[in-house]
């Protein structure tokens, strides 16, 4: 394995692209998501630094975006042109002959040797030739503090974070400061006295393994003592499910209307694994009440499959867990394949 591993990351990708193809809106707030229509239902995909200090962020309500942001410009999500922007940011990073390894359209890691520092520089030259765009730079002896680092040098910068400076740098943040423990962890762990990344790199894996589980509780400790050995990898990404969803324009209060379209997006699911040529073992169904609050369902398949018509009962069957009939705004189907 290489001594240092990159993580490089786009700053505010998308938004970026189009300030690019929009140069009149350098420095203004800009918004990106659904059809770049905010009087309509859909969610923020993007959002530049300028919309970010007004509480804009990705997820967001667009209508909400309009009412704390009044002067942001909305446009629409163009995944084909983002697509086509990210593979030249990553023809970029592979001309330096190391491993790269994708994560998504704006960030990658990269096994690296020699001067990391240096390297970092290159890589922010190299992108900024290709594309226009600027990029942070992290650098660690793991992805792990190489992902972490990153978020320590934006914008625009390069931050080395390492096993000499880890608790330094995080031993006194919340333990949701690390990439992989999220909010519901963190209220756990809180519960069980442990609030800081220094108390969790500190705690007994024994204990941790008898009240979150053998294998989580482990692995949380060693998270925060900032321990990674997954390799930087170039494999080809497989993914483990494939799934649709639709945002309603108008709510659907019958819910022989949800399970109709509970059915059609389950169809179309069903399409796409046979496409891909893989069998579907379980099957989630997503629902958004109105205005916003989401939950979840899903259903085991008997055995591993691929025809539509077990596709859709496993979605039925799993809507069927969700008692309440509020009003629906938002409907997703996902289909987990079989390992």
């Amino acid at each position: 394995m290489a001594p240092w591993v990159l993580h490089v990351d786009l700053d505010q990708f998308i938004a970026a692209v189009e300030v690019l193809r929009h140069p009149e809106l350098r420095g203004r707030p800009v918004v990106v998501g659904g059809d770049g229509d905010p009087a309509k239902r859909g969610v923020v995909s993007t959002a530049s630094y300028e919309a970010r200090v007004h509480g804009v962020h990705s997820g967001l309500p667009l209508r909400t975006a309009a009412r704390r942001c009044p002067d942001a410009v909305f446009l629409p999500v163009d995944r084909e042109h983002y697509e086509a922007v990210s593979d030249q940011v990553m023809a970029a990073l592979r001309s330096f002959g190391a491993v790269v390894e994708v994560l998504g359209w704006d960030e990658a890691f990269l096994a690296a040797d020699g001067d990391p520092e240096a390297m970092a520089q290159q890589i922010r030259v190299r992108v900024r030739a290709a594309t226009g765009l600027e990029c942070t730079v992290g650098i660690g002896e793991n992805k792990l503090q190489a992902k972490l680092a990153t978020g320590f040098g934006k914008p625009a910068g390069i931050f080395r974070l390492t096993g000499e400076t880890w608790f330094e740098v995080l031993g006194d943040r919340p333990t949701d400061a690390l990439w992989g423990i999220g909010a519901k962890t963190a209220k756990r762990l809180r519960g069980l006295g442990i609030g800081t990344v220094g108390e969790l790199a500190a705690a007994d894996p024994g204990v941790l393994a008898g009240e979150i589980g053998p294998t989580i509780g482990p692995w949380l400790v060693r998270l925060a003592q900032g321990l990674d050995a997954s390799p930087v990898s170039d494999a080809p990404h497989i993914p483990r499910s494939c799934g649709r969803e639709t945002t309603y324009q108008h709510d659907l209060d019958d819910w022989q209307d949800v399970r109709r379209e509970v059915a059609r997006l389950a169809r179309q699911v069903a399409q796409d694994v046979a496409d891909d040529g893989r069998s579907v073992g379980r099957v989630i169904v997503k629902v958004r009440y109105a205005p916003f609050i989401t939950q979840t369902h899903g259903r085991t398949l008997d055995a591993p499959a691929t025809e539509a018509d077990r596709i859709e009962e496993a979605a039925l069957a799993a809507l069927d867990g969700f008692t309440r009939r509020r009003p629906v705004r938002l409907l997703g189907v996902r289909a987990e394949f079989a390992r």
